[in-house]
């Protein structure tokens, strides 16, 4: 009793996942290779040009090619058609004479004659080796007159029914068959066939011409073409290699000193060469920046007599300042013995001495930002109390304007290495914005931290802002609406000093709004200083947002339900590259 092998289910098991495992490296390493092609395609203009060169030089040269390589063979064909003709016709006149002395097939000397007449028109030599194979047949004679050829082969395979028949009719025909008669190796043949009339009956004469010699030099001739055509294509695009490259080499020089006079090399310059259109391309181009780096140094120098003279006015009117407001506080301090008109003059020149105080204020630190100079203090701050500590100094501002201010912090402290001064600066700008623009409702502010960032955002359900607007109010001194009456006062400086405070910390200060919805403010800053922001813990469209269906808002939040009472579902959507906030769930 014999035990079968008992085979390796482990063994079998694992075939397919080794070769899902190789197909998969094969279709990486194909769509690596496939990208980087792709890749220098869209970035090469010399690969380009020499691709489709090649291309369209291959498929002419090719087709061209074809041509000539077709035409050869069929002039050498007709060639050997019309020699091969010739000789039939010779050779049928003369066999016609041979057999004319006789009446009858079985005539004794007949057959004699036959064989004398196929030597005689094969050359004379029964052995010849030229390859050309001379035979006669009688098919219409009964069988009384045996076929015969020179040398002696067995020819009757390469003679098709069609050929025998059309010649068997009295008509001359030809055929090109393949098949074995003088040697081992098969040959194509030139078959012609001629009826050859006889007293006795008709007579048919066949000449097998090899084309070894035609095919070997049709070979040959396609052999040159190709060799040359390929010659031709390579020399093709060589030649636009090399005219592509002296017209890519300056355009390539050109873009990289682009890039030198981008990155602040402005005395950077393209090498002019000879009198033709590149030259002329280069001097302009040197021209171009020439001028450039005498309107940027012209600006530079403007800019800088700019900030300077902000940063000297600034601080020369501090003492002038000081004196009207140890003037103005005395004055005001004595105000309820004045006139009731002169009375009302000391309030309002007070509120202006404070209003300038705070534009000179923040004049001096928009221009310790713009000079450079601003410094970050961080330290790890618990940020619930700086929260908190913007709200007691606003709490004053808000219950005059009808504004409630809802709190929405942790309990526990929210640890994060800021500088507390900006941070409560920018919190009492973004604040104090909201509670001006809250048209009698409520402000909610919100605190929120995770792992790498800590972020706060100010809620508000005024007119909100256009479209657009939410990158415009960072701007210096610009307003949503110059008309509107203010209750603080503002400078117009207050979010540009919140966004360079915000930037200065390595965080965001981002806006969302929408006409009667209201605005939010999100600052978001690294927990940790010097870290790089990714995502930030509270999203900028608030949760109770409408949007119109189908719209994306800044963070990635996609309007995908129909309206339902005037609101709409609001869900994730996929984040563009260059949105950096985490989309809530």
């Amino acid at each position: 009793m014999t035990t079968s092998p008992i085979p390796d289910l482990d063994a079998t098991s694992r075939r397919p996942g080794v070769g899902r495992e190789l197909w998969r490296r094969l279709s990486g390493r194909l769509a690596r290779l496939l990208a980087g092609l792709h890749q220098t395609w869209r970035r090469s203009l010399q690969v380009r040009v020499v691709t489709i060169t090649l291309v369209v030089s291959s498929l002419l040269v090719g087709g061209f090619a074809f041509l000539i390589a077709d035409k050869i063979t069929s002039i050498l064909l007709d060639n050997a058609k019309t020699d091969v003709r010739s000789r039939l016709t010779s050779g049928a006149d003369y066999a016609a004479k041979q057999f004319s002395l006789y009446s009858q097939p079985q005539e004794a000397q007949l057959q004699e004659t036959i064989d004398g007449t196929v030597n005689y028109l094969a050359g004379g030599d029964p052995q010849q080796t030229s390859g050309v194979v001379v035979a006669l047949t009688a098919d219409g004679a009964g069988g009384m007159i045996l076929p015969r050829s020179s040398p002696a082969v067995d020819f009757r395979p390469l003679l098709s029914p069609d050929l025998r028949a059309a010649v068997a009719g009295g008509n001359v025909a030809n055929q090109i068959q393949t098949g074995r008669l003088t040697g081992d190796r098969a040959t194509k043949y030139l078959v012609y066939g001629s009826p050859v009339p006889t007293r006795f009956g008709q007579v048919e004469l066949y000449y097998f011409v090899p084309l070894t010699l035609q095919d070997t030099t049709a070979s040959q001739a396609r052999a040159t073409v190709v060799a040359t055509g390929v010659a031709l294509v390579l020399l093709l695009g060589l030649l636009a290699a090399l005219v592509t490259r002296l017209v890519v080499t300056p355009v390539r020089v050109a873009a990289r000193t682009a890039q030198r006079l981008s990155a602040g090399l402005l005395d950077q310059r393209m090498a002019v060469n000879g009198e033709d259109d590149l030259a002329l391309l280069a001097a302009s181009f040197n021209q171009m920046a020439t001028n450039l780096q005498r309107q940027i140094l012209r600006l530079e120098e403007m800019s800088r007599l700019q900030r300077r003279f902000t940063s000297d006015v600034s601080h020369e009117l501090r003492t002038p300042l000081t004196t009207v407001r140890m003037a103005a506080d005395l004055i005001f301090a004595e105000r309820d013995g004045f006139e009731p008109a002169v009375a009302r003059s000391a309030e309002l020149l007070q509120a202006e001495l404070d209003r300038f105080e705070e534009l000179l204020t923040d004049l001096l630190e928009i221009s310790r930002f713009d000079a450079g100079f601003a410094v970050l203090d961080a330290e790890p701050t618990d940020v619930v109390p700086v929260v908190h500590r913007v709200v007691d100094r606003l709490s004053g501002l808000a219950e005059r304007v009808g504004v409630e201010i809802e709190l929405d912090v942790p309990t526990a402290p929210v640890i994060a290495e800021i500088d507390p001064r900006r941070v409560e600066r920018v919190l009492r700008n973004l604040v104090g914005n909201a509670v001006e623009h809250g048209e009698g409702r409520p402000v909610r502010i919100t605190l929120g931290i995770d792992d790498t960032a800590v972020a706060v955002t100010v809620r508000d359900h005024g007119v909100g802002l256009k479209p657009g607007e939410e990158k415009l109010v960072f701007n210096r001194f610009w307003r949503a609406d110059p008309s509107r009456a203010r209750q603080t006062g503002g400078t117009g400086l207050g979010l540009s000093i919140s966004l360079e405070d915000a930037r200065l910390h390595g965080g965001w200060l981002e806006a969302w709004g929408a006409p009667g919805q209201g605005a939010q403010f999100r600052l978001t800053l690294p927990a940790r200083a010097g870290d790089r922001l990714i995502t930030s813990p509270l999203r900028l469209v608030p949760a109770d947002a409408t949007l119109p269906f189908g719209a994306t808002s800044t963070d990635g939040l996609l309007a995908i339900g129909p309206a339902s009472d005037g609101v709409l579902v609001v869900g994730p959507a996929a984040p563009a590259p260059e949105q950096r906030a985490e989309v809530a769930s």
